[in-house]
Formats: C-alpha cells, sequence, structure tokens
C-alpha cells in the first residue's frame, strides 16, 4: 500500500471505529499581533545555541535524556542519576555543591565565537540561567547562585556577549521562566503553592535586570508550560523587552500556555510547514542539549545528515538553532566542532541558496520508501529517534501483521500504546475482525475470547507524527501475566517519504538542492515553463560549473544533465545545489 494511501485508510480507520473529533482552538491573546518580526532572523537561518552551567560537570543522564536536566532527576528520585552522583562524587555531595568545583578553565569566549562565526551561524543563544537557577551572570537576584560569585569568579554571558558582538553575530540569552530550587517558588515541586510571589519578587526583576545588563537580540524563553502566559505576566516582561531593545528584538513562543506570539520553535523535529511566522528547530548534535558523556556515537548527527536536514529545514520556510553542549572545562568537543565547521564550509560554497531565501511553492520532492522488518514482539520506545537510521524521525508509519495460535480458550486482555496513533484488528481462519482498538497516546484495552489451537491474524498499524516515538502490544488472561504479545515473526513494513531535492528561493533564482549523490541526470519537478535562455549552474567552491538542461513540458519535469561533472568540481558534501538562474524574471 502507498504511504499517502496508508495515511489516510490508518485516519479512517482510526476515526470512524472511534469516533475522535476535532476540537477548534481557543481564542488567544493578541497584544503584539502590530508588531512585525524582524528580517534580520527569517534571513539567518542558522543559530547557534549553547547549553553551559552546572550540569555541565556531570554530564550525564540515560542515552535518551536531556543531561542538562541531572538536578530534576535527583529531586524526582532517578536512581540513575543519583547512583552516579554518588559513586563518583561521594555519598553525602549535593548539586549545590558543583559550583565549587566549577573552574571553566579552558573556557576561552573569542574561540567560541570564532567558531560560531566559521560554522556560518548568523546569531547565537546562551543558556543565561536553566532550570536549576543558576546564573552565568552577575545577577543581584541569585543570592550567591551564579558563575560570579562561585568558583569561576566569571561572567560568562558578558564574555560570551561581547566576543561574538566582535565577531559580527547577534547575541541572543536562553532564560528559564520557572526554577526547581527557588524557595518562592519550586518548580514542579510546589504544585500546591501560588507562583505569584515567585513572579513579582523574583521573575520580574530579574527578567529586566538581563535584558538592561545585555540588550539581547533575542530571547529564548523556555520552563513556560504547566502555566498560563497571565501566570507569569508575560506580556508584560515581552513588552519591557521590546521596549528596551527596539525593532531588532525578537522572542520565542515559550511564554505559558495561550501566548499568542514569537517564533515557533519546534524540538527535535522534523520541522514544520509555517510560512507566515518566523520559526527555527533547535536541537542538539545528539540527543541532549547539555553534554552527554553517556551517549553513542551513533547518537550524533554526522555532517551529511545536519547539512541535509538543515536543507530541508531551509526549504520549508524556517531555519535550525544548532546546539553544543561544552564540558565543564570550557572546551567544546572536537566532534561537535567538527560538525558545525562541516556545516559552514558547505554554507561557504551554498550561501545563497540559503541566507535571505523565501520558501518555493512546493518545497521538496520526495519518492516513497518501503523497508521491511521482522520483530519477536511489538514494544518500542524510540523517544526522539526514528526505527532506522536512514527513517526522519516524524511522519512515518510501521503495518506489522503475524498469526497467533493461543494456548488455551479464555479471555484475553489486549493493551495497545502508542505515541501518537496506533489501530489494532484481530481476525478469526475466516477473517472476521473480531477485536478492535485504537490508541492516541494513551493506553486503551479490550477484551477477546480466543480459542485454543484455533489461529487469529493480528494486524497492527502505527502512525508516528511528531516527538515521541513509542508503541507496545500487550495481552493477559487468567493463565498468563501481562506481556508482551510474542511471536515468531511479526512481519513489518516500514513506509515514510523520503526527500531527494529541496527548493529555496532568492531573488530572481530558483535553486534546486540535491540530497542525493550526483548521478548523470538529476530531475525535478518546475511550477512553471523555464524560459529558453535560463542557464543553470552547479554551485562549487572556486566557480560555479554551467550544465546542460533539457525541460518535458508535459511532465512539467526538468532535466539537469550532470554527466559532465567530475568529482573534483564537487567541493562540498552532504547536499548539491544547482541554481537556475532568473527562473522568476521572465
Amino acid at each position: 500500500m502507498r504511504f499517502k494511501d496508508l495515511k489516510k485508510s490508518f485516519l479512517l480507520l482510526f476515526l470512524l471505529s472511534f469516533g475522535f473529533g476535532v476540537h477548534s482552538q481557543d481564542s488567544l491573546n493578541h497584544r503584539f499581533d502590530g508588531r512585525i518580526y524582524p528580517q534580520w532572523f527569517s534571513d539567518a537561518k542558522l543559530g547557534i545555541f549553547v547549553h553551559y552551567g552546572l550540569y555541565s560537570i556531570p554530564s550525564y543522564s540515560g542515552k535518551e535524556q536531556y543531561a542538562e536536566w541531572f538536578y530534576k532527576g535527583l529531586i524526582s528520585g532517578d536512581s540513575l542519576r543519583i547512583k552516579f552522583q554518588k559513586d563518583v562524587y561521594g555519598e553525602d555531595f549535593e548539586y549545590e555543591d558543583y559550583k565549587d568545583i566549577f573552574k571553566a578553565e579552558l573556557f576561552d569566549a573569542r574561540q567560541w565565537a570564532s567558531l560560531f562565526k566559521r560554522s556560518g551561524a548568523k546569531y547565537v543563544i546562551f543558556t543565561s540561567k536553566h532550570h536549576d537557577g543558576y546564573c552565568m551572570w552577575d545577577s543581584k537576584y541569585a543570592k550567591g547562585w551564579s558563575s560570579a560569585t562561585t568558583m569561576p569568579k566569571r561572567d560568562f554571558c558578558r564574555e560570551l556577549t561581547d566576543a561574538v558582538r566582535e565577531q559580527g553575530l547577534r547575541m541572543g540569552l536562553y532564560y528559564s521562566l520557572t526554577e526547581w530550587n527557588n524557595p518562592l517558588y519550586r518548580w514542579t515541586v510546589d504544585t500546591n503553592k501560588s507562583i505569584n510571589e515567585y513572579v513579582t519578587r523574583h521573575l520580574h526583576p530579574q527578567f529586566k535586570e538581563l535584558v538592561d545588563e545585555f540588550m539581547p537580540s533575542v530571547i529564548f524563553s523556555d520552563g513556560d508550560w504547566d502555566f498560563d502566559y497571565n501566570a507569569f505576566g508575560s506580556n508584560d516582561l515581552v513588552a519591557y523587552y521590546y521596549d528596551k531593545v527596539g525593532p531588532e528584538a525578537i522572542v520565542n513562543d515559550r511564554w505559558g500556555k495561550g501566548f499568542n506570539h514569537g517564533y515557533k520553535t519546534p524540538e527535535y523535529s522534523g520541522g514544520i510547514e509555517e510560512k507566515t511566522i518566523p520559526w527555527a528547530e533547535c536541537r542538539g548534535l545528539s540527543r541532549s542539549f547539555g553534554l552527554n558523556r553517556n551517549v553513542d556515537l551513533e547518537s550524533y548527527m554526522s555532517s551529511d545528515e545536519l547539512i541535509r536536514h538543515f536543507v530541508r529545514l531551509v526549504a520549508a520556510g524556517g531555519g535550525l538553532t544548532i546546539n553544543v553542549g561544552p564540558s565543564a572545562d570550557g572546551q567544546i568537543p572536537l566532534l561537535q566542532q567538527e560538525r558545525l565547521l562541516d556545516l559552514g564550509h558547505w554554507l561557504e560554497v551554498n550561501g545563497e541558496a540559503v541566507y535571505g531565501s523565501r520558501p518555493h511553492l512546493v518545497n521538496e520532492e520526495c519518492y516513497e520508501m518501503v523497508a521491511i522488518r521482522s520483530d519477536k514482539e511489538i514494544d518500542f520506545d524510540w523517544v526522539r529517534n526514528s526505527p532506522a537510521r536512514n527513517m526522519p524521525e516524524d511522519d512515518f508509519s510501521i503495518s506489522w501483521h503475524t498469526d497467533i495460535v493461543p494456548l488455551k480458550t479464555e479471555k484475553y486482555k489486549i493493551y495497545l500504546q502508542a505515541d501518537d496513533n496506533a489501530a489494532l484488528v484481530i481476525r478469526d481462519e475466516k477473517g472476521k475482525a473480531v477485536l478492535r482498538l485504537a490508541s492516541e497516546k494513551e493506553e486503551v484495552a479490550g477484551q477477546v475470547r480466543l480459542k485454543k489451537n484455533k489461529t487469529y491474524r493480528f494486524e497492527l498499524i502505527y502512525q508516528e507524527k511528531d516527538l515521541e516515538a513509542k508503541v507496545r502490544l500487550c495481552w493477559e488472561s487468567r493463565s498468563i501475566p501481562k506481556q508482551s504479545i510474542k511471536s515468531d515473526n511479526w512481519k513489518g513494513e516500514m513506509n515514510w517519504e523520503q526527500p531527494y531535492v529541496c527548493f529555496t528561493q532568492n531573488g530572481d533564482n530558483l535553486y534546486a538542492i540535491s540530497l542525493e549523490r550526483i548521478s548523470d541526470n538529476i530531475s525535478c519537478g518546475l511550477d512553471r515553463m523555464p524560459s529558453d535562455d535560463m542557464k543553470v549552474f552547479i554551485l562549487c567552491r572556486d566557480e560555479v560549473k554551467e550544465i546542460p538542461w533539457q525541460y518535458n513540458p508535459v511532465r512539467r519535469r526538468i532535466k539537469l544533465d550532470t554527466s559532465t561533472i567530475s568529482p573534483k568540481d564537487i567541493s562540498t558534501k552532504g547536499a548539491w545545489v544547482f541554481r537556475l538562474e532568473d527562473y522568476f524574471r521572465h
């Protein structure tokens, strides 16, 4: 079955069988609707995120966890993090004690800023304060809980802000609205306590101090999702910032539920389809923002993967804020540096297709991919990964089927859980459905009587849309405890759409960006017939190289003849850019 047809049939089964409806969005606040987003941000496309703080000392978590959430693990009873801290730092060591061993002896703001410049980034966002409340500048509201007053005795925000601006880049700051350990309100702990005192006595004055001191071009707010924007007084905070910094200022969209402003920030995703509001996906080069030493090399994006992912985001109308996680000593790991420099090398050659570009009417062309798999059980938690390296993390589906022969005649309780959606059908030997289940996030269950030595066909369709990816199928009966349904062969088919060319436009030029290695010919669709005198070039390091082309008006496709291109002409990797010069002029 074609992937698009599979998605349609899944949705039809899900909605018709279980009656899920679509709810209209509540009306939101519109205080900043008349404000124009600064053009520089939409033109920039690439920014660098930096997560650096006390959590950089342990730099440890589960392989799929955020290492910057180390303190949260300690206070919420995460045995993995608790054991690690005791084993490494001692039985009586507390998170607060990291302030006494945070030396940052190799931190050099100018080295960082030079690296960011060479990466091709146009702005930097530094964590001024994460959820642990530890400030990376000399805040008078930190009460000794800052880098300026503890062991480092350094104002990291000031040093990096000055260095970044010396490189001609814009400086931004990440700021957590909430704190896990503030005595006025401990986020996720004081759930029955009002946050008002924390907001008025701490949040507002400290935020204004940060703005006044650094005048950042970007503020990336976070830690908001448990509250309405009114609880933080977010409108007043953003208005203060805009009044201080002026037209170049921009904020993100994380200021509390109902806040209807700011550039969008999809996280660890394939991006979004949004061409009217600025957006930039944020992610780490591995599975964490803060450095996590407990990861495998495979968790890191390769340079090719980073370049192709970036191209897709830009073609879709957005950008990328790619994160680095320095080690406690202040060094950015060499592997992370390599990835940034490879991206910068690609942008040196191909930047005209990126900076200041706009999304084309069609942002990419894809072909449908199918891959076969075989599993013993359906019990997977891929977190924010995909089941296979060459698959996208979002927007894929898997259909499984197997034959099950029960060992006893009895009632079985079937459990299905999925993020995002799954639908199960059990059929008897005549093909009649004896049970249907559908899960949307939550675990659902149903009972069915199955007979001994009879063959039942289990058919499961799983659909992943975005963020977390997991699916689990279990059963239990009088004779067996709850467990996954095992089979010698759960035959699976994975379906997704694989992009092979992306499009951007800049001025009169259309850019076709191939995500696959160049063969003798590249073919892609066009939304209009090109003029006969249009020229096509492939972008190279030393000079562009003109290539022949043919247009098929019936199929509305152009064929680029790349047979004359030799390996020495190709000076970049990951993606290859063709300029259709003056495509929009005629």
